[in-house]
């Protein structure tokens, strides 16, 4: 369609059809996501370059970006470089040092510069004080500052620089009333909020450092409102009356059958469980406890009471390996109460599978643990009315909706061994209630963590050996490395033969990896378990609970490239039985940063510590590895430092649905239309 048809801009309209956008633009225009002109005013700024406050040159940090006030006191001609390259280059000055100004292939560089003017040059400084240098540098004159001193530094792709971006946004600015503003009036009043269109201009084009400021602060609220309502309605979605009512059952007769007494911890989230069993609306409930607080211990007792109230129970894990651990240990704790455990997994033979999903069907089997294969066609329960799902960033909104389809509203509980500090839990899990397991069972030491690098290996394999020969077991964990094509399979190989099997030479080294068929892993991790092997190097299948407590060393190569959270997680494999037990972090990289984390892991064994820190230091995105959370991208908000703008928006979301849960009146239908569109994007909705 030629471009006169779109004389009127919408919000809707292709980014192409904006003056200087064609095809091939607009093509790296929807790698950053942005394809209509709404996304484009929406794409906001990563940083600013502030041109207000310009170093002398004597003062400029060095190898740093930097804005320096100069005049140009020199233009020799330009000259062609060997190899065809063109040079252009001024010298430039206050009244205490000079400035060399080089570019490259960039002939009219300095075209516009007068001798005798004093211009803003941005850019790295590097040289010794008696010659400084800048390359490439962004000028500007002190009027063009004067109208713009904030010069927007946005997110970029190849191709497509942080500079033709905000040109393009600049067109766009005069049309920012284009923009719906989705926040009712009285709310911009008692929050003392910028307009939509104000907020949009101001984010882009500050004039001062406070302008932008009241900018972000009005957009971040915005975003975090339409987040925190989108996980409310999830909530009240959630909250239908369920199909599976049960009487308050007393957990007593359960806890009398076990050969050792739960924690008080334990008790206490038995109790809320069985209250919330015993409730009209289904229960969304999570289960948070570090690493070995004794999390399966009250899924089982949850899956009892649902059990002995006449209903069927399901459990899902994220591996074959921990299906067939849970179904294991739970057979141990239900069978003395005439309970029936199915175990179903997906590389279970065909006929074996068919007798399971009749006993599933005709309610044969009071208990089905499985991976998510659960949810897959042709699994139909008698009476589902507890699911328990373990692990769950690993299974998303979405999942849980497929799950109620299986039956009229099962309650529903989830396990997580990663400890998520308060506020983000409260928004990860913002249609879950939240039980804490906040202490270990007795008996469990704390692990020794020690961080070393891969000189002492030597030494730390004599140590591996002897533990060995104490009839102990250890682990040997390698990252797996994506960006080769072979997802870093030979890397491991060689690993496991030419320094673990080479420096343990007597003794039974087993490999595991993301390659081997499920089958095969089975029959690794069950010589492992049954301890026909020593050690075990892996890539990091082991991570989730699987349970050998003869294991009492963890060796963690390439310590830095890991979360500290999935290290906790890891280091959570040992110190399962009563020996003392270790987890070496091996790193050579000697960066700050990364020797800062790794000594923290060292000095903490509380998960939730590590969480927090997890956080601060790298973000939600990372905390959650891929984005496996299942949780909208947020473009503005941060979770960990925008806090107190969440509580905000947390109290105004529960408010808003509790007076229109569906967002159906007139003044929230913008509302309603933001919340879809961030689901959406998000797979979360759906």
């Amino acid at each position: 369609m030629p471009a006169e048809h779109h004389t009127t801009l919408t919000p809707d309209t292709p980014v192409r059809y904006l003056k200087g956008v064609g095809p091939k633009t607009a093509e790296r225009f929807e790698k950053l996501g942005i394809v209509t002109l709404a996304d484009l005013l929406c794409h906001y700024p990563r940083r600013y370059i502030d041109f207000s406050r310009p170093y002398s040159i004597a003062e400029a940090p060095p190898d740093t970006e930097c804005v320096v006030k100069a005049e140009v006191f020199a233009k020799p001609a330009g000259r062609i470089l060997p190899g065809g390259r063109r040079m252009e280059r001024i010298t430039a000055g206050d009244d205490v040092s000079s400035l060399e100004i080089t570019w490259f292939n960039n002939p009219y560089a300095t075209q516009k510069l007068e001798l005798g003017q004093e211009y803003y040059f941005e850019g790295i400084v590097t040289g010794g004080m008696l010659r400084r240098q800048m390359v490439n540098p962004q000028v500007r004159t002190a009027a063009q500052i004067t109208a713009a001193p904030f010069e927007a530094v946005y997110p970029q792709t190849e191709g497509l620089s942080s500079t033709v971006i905000a040109k393009c946004i600049r067109q766009l600015l005069p049309h920012a009333e284009l923009l719906p503003d989705p926040l009712p009036e009285e709310m911009l009043k008692k929050y003392r909020l910028l307009s939509k269109a104000d907020a949009v201009r101001a984010i882009h084009c500050p004039a001062t450092e406070e302008e932008a400021f009241a900018a972000r602060r009005r957009l971040i609220y915005e975003e975090l409102l339409v987040l925190q309502l989108g996980i409310g309605r999830m909530k009240n979605r959630g909250s239908a009356s369920t199909g599976a009512p049960m009487q308050r059952l007393d957990p007593a007769p359960f806890w009398a059958s076990l050969p050792f007494s739960p924690t008080g911890a334990q008790r206490r989230a038995v109790d809320e469980i069985l209250t919330d069993l015993s409730g009209s609306t289904s229960m969304n409930r999570l289960l948070q406890g570090d690493v070995g607080s004794g999390k399966t211990l009250v899924a089982a007792a949850a899956i009892w009471a649902c059990i002995r109230s006449g209903y069927q129970a399901a459990l899902l894990a994220p591996t074959e390996i921990l299906a067939a651990q849970h179904a294991e240990n739970l057979n141990r704790m239900l069978a003395p109460f005439g309970m029936r455990v199915a175990l179903l997994t997906g590389g279970m033979k065909a006929a074996a599978r068919r007798t399971t999903l009749a006993a599933i069907r005709s309610d044969e089997a009071d208990l089905v643990v499985g991976t998510h294969a659960i949810l897959s066609e042709g699994v139909e329960f008698a009476r589902l009315g507890l699911a328990v799902v373990d692990e769950q960033h690993r299974f998303g909104v979405r999942q849980r909706g497929i799950l109620a389809e299986k039956a009229a509203n099962p309650h529903l509980l989830v396990m997580s061994a990663t400890p998520i500090p308060r506020t983000l839990g409260l928004l990860i899990y913002g249609d879950l209630d939240i039980s804490i397991l906040d202490e270990l069972p007795p008996g469990r030491k704390p692990v020794k963590t020690r961080c070393i690098t891969g000189k002492k290996r030597r030494d730390l394999y004599g140590f591996l050996d002897r533990e060995i020969g104490a009839g102990r077991q250890v682990y040997i964990v390698c990252p797996a490395i994506e960006d080769t094509p072979d997802g870093g399979l030979n890397a491991v190989k060689s690993y496991y033969e030419d320094i673990a099997k080479a420096l343990l030479p007597d003794r039974r080294v087993g490999l595991m990896h993301g390659k081997l068929k499920p089958k095969e892993k089975a029959a690794v991790m069950d010589d492992f378990k049954a301890g026909r092997l020593d050690a075990l190097v892996s890539t990091t299948v082991i991570e989730v609970g699987v349970d050998v407590p003869n294991a009492t060393v963890m060796v963690i190569e390439n310590a830095e490239r890991y979360g500290l959270s999935a290290l906790h997680q890891l280091r959570g494999r040992v110190g399962r039985g009563a020996a003392e037990s270790w987890c070496f972090l091996v790193s050579d990289n000697t960066a700050e940063s990364v020797q800062k984390r790794l000594k923290f892991l060292c000095s903490t064994s509380d998960g939730f510590a590590v969480a927090q820190f997890d956080l601060e230091t790298r973000g939600p995105g990372d905390f959650f590895g891929s984005r496996q959370h299942g949780l909208p991208t947020l473009q503005i908000a941060d979770l960990m430092n925008d806090t107190r703008t969440l509580h905000a928006a947390q109290a105004e979301a529960t408010a808003l649905l509790a007076a229109d849960p569906l967002l159906e009146a007139p003044e929230h239908s913008l509302l309603a239309a933001q919340v879809e569109q961030m689901f959406t994007k998000a797979g979360a909705m759906n």
